[in-house]
């Protein structure tokens, strides 16, 4: 089935030949070294996923990390303890996001407030979160977004409850610092006493930043490649015609080939593994097994976006959940408009804006 990353883990392929090393998972706040000055530790989210994994490193003069959670009391709670046990005087110097989806990016804010340090992202990153941010304080739903909902067939009280979800994002991040460093594919940063290249990928947000290090054969993943589930793919209502899973499936395929199989993966969620060409080689056969499943569908009636969630998701999807309905709906766009750029679809549009998709 495809994925559903944001807070409901059963959806999604697992497995794919990798294994699970590491026998301590750190709790909240707690660290676990897992290699020399690298250490892993959890920061506590909402919904099912429940957590995001974050990294800290030991540096000559402070402390590194690479990611920082979600914005919410817990989170910070966590933090404060985490910050506690460092050791020493150390404070963080410098704060790394691999990407701008709230559970990275949400308490990077706080953490630079709270002791000064240097911000990096990469560039579409920081200036998506930066409009998303902006967009967040509107005072309505834009009629662009609101015709995006129509066209894929969302029912009218699906459609008028988005209202509420829609500001959700400025509520889940603390204001970002006003000013960054850019990450770029291919810099080498010196983090914990060993040098880490930054591997660009894109698909799951626009310019996703994993850092590779040959020398203690560790890559930190984010969320372009997970143990046991997989990253949302979405066309979002900013940009409706978007061919986000051509850029994922593409990201995949470049990382196999610039890092080996045999790094320990620190991914953003769950367990630490290795495996990697065999977890991408995995993730890749369920889409392409999604796409033939679609293209069977689409040749026996046209359809809707939301008439594809029972044969794309492994459990039933409810507009109760804004969020996952969402989630579902940017998905199954993004599996439509991989097809449609393949000239593989038309589409018909009724007269309550309604879009109807056929195999061609």
């Amino acid at each position: 089935m495809a994925r559903l990353h944001e807070g409901e883990p059963v959806f999604g392929p697992g497995g794919g030949g990798i294994t699970h090393p590491l026998e301590r998972v750190p709790g909240y706040g707690e660290l676990v070294e897992v290699a020399p000055s690298v250490f892993w530790s959890r920061i506590p989210m909402p919904g099912k996923l429940d957590h995001i994994n974050v990294w800290l490193f030991d540096d000559e003069d402070g402390v590194s990390v690479i990611d920082t959670g979600m914005y919410t009391p817990e989170a910070e709670s966590a933090w404060t303890s985490l910050i506690a046990r460092l050791p020493g005087q150390a404070v963080i110097d410098r704060v790394m996001v691999t990407h701008m989806h709230p559970d990275h990016v949400g308490m990077a804010g706080w953490l630079t407030e709270l002791q000064p340090a240097q911000f990096w992202m990469t560039r579409m990153e920081y200036m998506t979160c930066r409009i998303l941010e902006a967009q967040s304080h509107d005072d309505q739903v834009p009629d662009d977004f609101t015709s995006f909902h129509r066209n894929a067939g969302w029912p009218a009280a699906a459609i008028r409850s988005y209202s509420g979800h829609y500001g959700n994002f400025g509520k889940r991040v603390y204001p970002i610092p006003r000013a960054y460093h850019r990450l770029e594919h291919g810099q080498i940063h010196v983090i914990g006493g060993h040098n880490w290249r930054v591997v660009v990928g894109s698909g799951h947000s626009p310019e996703h930043a994993c850092f590779y290090c040959e020398e203690l054969k560790l890559l930190i993943s984010g969320d372009q490649v997970l143990p046991r589930i997989s990253s949302n793919v979405s066309v979002t209502p900013m940009e409706p015609l978007a061919n986000p899973m051509a850029d994922w499936l593409a990201s995949l395929r470049r990382l196999k080939v610039e890092v080996p199989n045999d790094v320990l993966v620190l991914p953003a969620h769950q367990e630490c593994f290795v495996g990697l060409h065999e977890r991408i080689d995995a993730l890749i056969a369920e889409q392409e097994r999604s796409f033939t499943e679609l293209r069977k569908s689409l040749r026996e009636s046209p359809r809707r976006v939301v008439d594809l969630f029972g044969l794309l998701f492994s459990k039933p999807i409810s507009e109760d959940d804004p969020l996952i309905f969402s989630l579902a709906t940017g998905e199954a766009q993004a599996c439509l408009n991989y097809l449609w750029e393949s000239s593989e679809l038309t589409c018909s549009v009724d007269a309550q804006g309604v879009c109807w998709y056929r195999a061609t």
